[in-house]
């Protein structure tokens, strides 16, 4: 799936993508019968919500399941970001995030290069999100946040948050998120018509089978999910090869060591049982948990000094 001249521009200013219904009902059905298995382990790769049995983020379902194996490689995801990139690309992280009914905390406002660049070592944010709707996305169980033209500031500063939810995650200030939804038309208006224009945050809601492509230096957030509803998505980090971090501070379920260059698949790959490796299917090896704050390879910019410890972005 190739990107046009419009939507490359429209990417470059926004900083994101939306693809309403890209995946059909049959495909997005394999990847959702699959997730209780994944959810069902205790395992480091499982991260409950605080307080709550329910799964936060499941890590590396790509190294397990068949199915989230054959997404990885799947080119209606990759080629648009080999697109934008100009570049082969290999998988910086794997997540499968769910916000349950009733149970699914925030994501406070954050970017996610910023973890990158400060655990990891990834050189440049010259790397891409993609988050596919497992389930109908409303507006009330938790959709994503984006505060459009955000990506522009590059690397915004950050704190770090160890107590609002289960996850330890680098987060930008009010005042900060203020100016840059300002910035981007506040808290927009209605039309002639009755109909809302978005203004300085914008919520891409839709169908399971809908898809995301974000920048990594798009501050985005989400609210908790007070609904009934599930609202379970994957997300991938993809990065340029040559972009590859320099440092294994994180565990390789988290962020991945594996610098190959992703070969897609067939488009019907999530219909058909083409033949996949899932390397941890019987267990997360003991070299995957190994962690070192020494960098390796070349030699990058020196990282912020506020390099987080266990971030999970």
């Amino acid at each position: 799936m190739k990107l046009t001249p419009e939507q490359l521009a429209e990417f470059d200013k926004e900083g994101f993508l939306f693809f309403p219904s890209l995946f059909s009902p049959e495909e997005t059905k394999t990847l959702t019968d699959a997730v209780p298995e994944l959810y069902s382990h205790r395992a480091p790769y499982n991260v409950r919500e605080k307080g709550s049995d329910a799964v936060r983020t499941n890590f590396a379902a790509h190294m397990t399941s068949e199915p989230f194996a054959r997404l990885a490689r799947h080119p209606r995801m990759i080629e648009p970001v080999e697109s934008l990139l100009g570049e082969k690309l290999y998988m910086h992280q794997f997540k499968v995030n769910g916000k349950m009914g009733f149970e699914g905390d925030v994501w406070q406002w954050h970017q996610d290069y910023g973890t990158w660049l400060n655990d990891d070592m990834m050189p440049t944010e010259r790397a891409m999100n993609v988050a596919i709707f497992l389930d109908d996305v409303n507006d009330f169980n938790g959709p994503l946040m984006f505060i459009p033209g955000s990506h522009k500031k590059g690397v915004v500063e950050a704190k770090h948050d160890l107590t609002t939810t289960s996850y330890p995650l680098w987060t930008v200030d009010d005042d900060l998120i203020r100016q840059l939804v300002a910035r981007g038309g506040d808290k927009g208006h209605y039309d002639a018509e009755g109909n809302y224009v978005p203004g300085g945050i914008i919520s891409p809601k839709g169908p399971a089978g809908s898809m995301i492509l974000f920048h990594s230096c798009l501050v985005h957030a989400s609210g908790s999910n007070l609904s009934p509803w599930n609202r379970v998505a994957v997300y991938l980090s993809l990065c340029a090869v040559s972009n590859h971090i320099r440092r294994h501070k994180r565990p390789e379920y988290i962020a991945h060591r594996d610098f190959s260059p992703i070969t897609c698949l067939p488009d019907d790959c999530l219909t058909k049982d083409y033949p996949v490796e899932t390397p941890w299917k019987n267990g997360v090896p003991a070299s995957a948990l190994e962690t070192s704050l020494e960098p390796f390879g070349s030699t990058v910019a020196p990282v912020d000094a506020q390099a987080s410890e266990g971030a999970t972005s």
